[in-house]
């Protein structure tokens, strides 16, 4: 036996030196940190910005001008034919004085189609470029016009056509002000003058960006006659102030307005004031507007001009929402829906109202799972109108035509994702439109009419193909991006076989897990493990979509002796309301028992050497990977947290508080889900990766961590990338964290047993 154990780590070596030499020898086969993140040799194509016209039977799109000519031409094709009209030369989009075209970031159509909306010269906000500069291109004449007078670059934000094309409305970034300009006499009229970075009119405060996706604060009414608008009170928020010591002789700081988990939110409402000036009227809202949420505001429609607001209204602890309709002019609230759970409640992007406004689309998960209802308006009992043991994924269409709702929906595997429809107007079973010969991921972009769509599919470990294709018999038209080279490229790698599968952890409960094994996988061997966690609520890593650059560097590490995974613990998405708000109000502590236990039945499996196990993860997943190596001291070999979240007090209020509740109600749950609770307990090798400038989860939680560890008398490896954000990107950033994530793997858990891998 010992003869035959030695045979085999001799052999394992051995291959683990060919493949050394091979590496150094540039075999295209294998893979390198360099070639995966310091070069573009595995980037995929993909579409430009995309955007359907109102017709429903064309779109534009971005593409190079040719003869090598600076700028890109705005095409239009058409759906069906494809015929390519070119609709905006790049030669028309270079400005008075200039030589060069507007580099488009983005951009709108009027209504009408006769004008162009560019945003261009972009700068970041909080998480994405929000502010820039917006020009409008009037198709009949040419004429080019910079929108916002003569202030300062890039401070025009979420600036939006009216309805009949002929003004635009535009926040003012750090003022904070709306304003609404006349295209052809270029006239401005400011809409509101209270504007500060306490007084946020039109767009919104860090917190409310992050965790409820509102950056765009303001919306026209129907008829162009007046706006609604939210305005946030920032004056009780604290600053957390953001240390830069990289980038100028002395330290200087930024502050962020930022409530941590307990402290005061911004105090938020919503107003309406006419788009030629005047007063604002106020929707009475009931409630302190500091512990409340608006998270969604949306006019009705209605013929001859809105006159209604429909607003989503959530409580701080959020396990109460209210559906209202506002009366614009008298500010008078009713609610229509009410919503009610023990754990949390999210907001319903696709509410509509359909019947003629008779009925309102809303998304509920009363029966145990996130199913559609048609509630009425006036009051009565909700129909249902999905159902099982599934969830509804998304509203991708609703078709008030020919009265169908098109969502997205797995029933039968929730790693995958397809698309069905169900009438709202007669009795029947749902469609589904996906082939049910294709498996996989797949997503749509549907035309206006609903008679086309781009269409998206991919699985694990296979790049993405996107198509157009006509519904509903999903018949494909032409393929848009096929990423050939991308495939060739892949196919012509060593791979190691891929798996799904779920694991088994006892008391009934199977937990969705894919697998990575190394090329030339022995079964009568014995392999280290590297589990990839996030964990968080809703989420899912398990899934049968392509994977991108994280898929091939574990593929990389697979060609390298090693078995990758990655398990979706309870408290994850795509399973039912019961599987993920178990998790409530003990954020860490379900999700690290279930990471546990799937490790120690992967460490039963034949191939597997349990001494050698190892886990990673960012984020959430930083947050998993210290607690399942502190809770879970004997089952880890080594871990890997990138900016990692160490206890929930340092947290934001929306995203801590709708999972774990108030921590001046439930200290013990903040505590006992904390890493800092059980840092004494740490055995394996723990590599600590943060970013100094990360304004989400702030460079403080590692701190607390560090502070935690040497109070123990701990070891464990920190790398600080100075001044980067919670990405950790920018030039060479990524590869260089990869090279390091790597070299940690190899030098801390082995390829082989008893033996040390390879450099990279």
């Amino acid at each position: 036996m010992q003869r035959r154990i030695c045979a085999v780590v001799l052999i394992a070596a051995a291959l683990g030196g060919n493949l050394a030499a091979q590496r150094a020898a540039g075999d295209s086969s294998l893979l390198t940190v360099d070639r995966l993140f310091g070069s573009p040799e595995f980037r995929g194509g993909s579409l430009g910005p995309l955007a359907w016209l109102s017709d429903g039977i064309g779109y534009t799109t971005l593409e190079r001008t040719a003869g090598g000519k600076a700028g890109q031409d705005i095409v239009r094709y058409d759906a069906e034919t494809g015929l390519k009209t070119i609709l905006v030369p790049a030669a028309r989009l270079v400005p008075s004085g200039d030589s060069t075209p507007l580099a488009i970031e983005e951009y709108t159509w009027s209504r009408d189609g006769r004008r162009l909306l560019i945003f261009t010269n972009s700068e970041q906000v909080w998480r994405t470029n929000t502010r820039g500069d917006y020009w409008v291109l009037d198709l009949a004449g040419w004429t080019l016009k910079k929108l916002g007078g003569n202030g300062p670059a890039s401070t025009l934000m979420f600036a939006k056509f009216s309805p009949d094309g002929g003004r635009v409305g535009w926040v003012r970034y750090g003022e904070y002000n709306l304003y609404v300009e006349n295209i052809a006499s270029g006239n401005i009229t400011q809409l509101t003058r209270d504007g500060s970075r306490t007084t946020i009119n039109g767009t919104f405060d860090w917190v409310y960006e992050e965790e409820l996706g509102l950056q765009d604060g303001w919306r026209w009414n129907s008829d162009g006659q007046s706006i609604a608008y939210w305005q946030l009170d920032a004056s009780g928020v604290r600053d957390f102030l953001l240390y830069n010591v990289t980038d100028s002789l002395y330290a200087f700081t930024t502050p962020v307005q930022y409530p941590k988990a307990g402290q005061t939110n911004s105090a938020s409402r919503v107003g309406v004031v006419s788009a030629a000036g005047g007063d604002t009227r106020w929707i009475d809202v009931p409630g302190d507007p500091r512990n409340n949420y608006i998270a969604r505001m949306e006019w009705i429609p209605a013929r001859g001009g809105s006159k209604e607001l429909v607003i989503q209204h959530i409580n701080r602890l959020q396990d109460t929402l209210h559906v209202m309709i506002a009366n614009a002019q008298t500010g008078q609230v009713r609610t229509v829906i009410s919503e009610t759970d023990s754990a949390w409640i999210e907001q319903f992007d696709e509410l509509r109202f359909l019947n003629g406004g008779k009925d309102i689309l809303w998304e509920s998960e009363r029966s145990g799972w996130t199913q559609l209802y048609l509630f009425p308006r006036d009051g009565g009992a909700p129909r249902p109108l999905t159902s099982g043991s599934f969830d509804v994924l998304g509203v991708q269409r609703v078709d008030t035509i020919g009265k169908w709702v098109y969502y997205m929906a797995s029933p039968d595997n929730p790693m995958q994702r397809y698309l069905y429809r169900i009438s709202y107007d007669k009795k029947g079973p749902a469609q589904r439109i996906t082939p049910a010969a294709e498996t996989g991921f797949h997503s749509y972009n549907m035309s206006p009419t609903g008679r086309f769509a781009i269409h998206a599919s991919s699985r694990f470990g296979v790049p993405p193909t996107t198509t157009l294709i006509g519904l509903p018999d999903n018949h494909l038209i032409r393929t848009l991006v096929d990423n050939a080279p991308l495939k060739a490229k892949v196919a012509g790698l060593r791979l190691g076989a891929t798996e799904f599968r779920q694991v088994d952890i006892g008391s009934g409960i199977k937990l969705n897990a894919w697998f990575i094994k190394p090329p030339n996988f022995d079964s009568t061997s014995k392999y280290p493990v590297l589990f990839y966690v996030y964990g968080g609520p809703g989420s899912q890593t398990v899934t049968d979509a392509w994977g991108g650059q994280n898929y091939l560097w574990f593929q990389m590490l697979a060609q390298r002796g090693y078995i990758v995974a990655s398990v979706d613990n309870r408290g994850t998405g795509a399973r039912g309301r019961a599987w993920r708000k178990l998790i409530y109000r003990q954020m860490g502590v379900v999700e690290t028992q279930d990471q546990a236990a799937a490790a120690r039945a992967v460490g039963r499996f034949s191939y597997v050497d349990s001494t050698r196990i190892g886990i990673w993860g960012w984020s959430y997943g930083g947050f998993m990977t210290l607690n399942t190596l502190t809770q879970a001291p004997d089952v880890y070999r080594m871990g890997m947290a990138v900016a990692p979240v160490t206890h929930w007090k340092y947290y934001d209020t929306i995203y801590t508080e709708r999972y774990n509740g108030l921590p001046q109600d439930n200290a013990a749950g903040y505590d006992k889900g904390s890493p800092l609770t059980y840092a004494k307990n740490l055995k394996g090798r723990l590599l600590i990766v943060h970013g100094s400038g990360d304004d989400n989860v702030h460079f403080q939680n590692t701190e607390a961590m560090a502070n935690a560890l040497i109070a123990a008398n701990r070891p464990f490896s920190l790398m600080v990338y100075p001044n980067r954000t919670h990405s950790i990107s920018g030039g060479t950033t990524r590869q260089h964290l990869f090279a390091l994530l790597t070299r940690f793997v190899e030098e801390n858990l082995p390829a082989t047993a008893g033996g040390r891998a390879a450099m990279p």
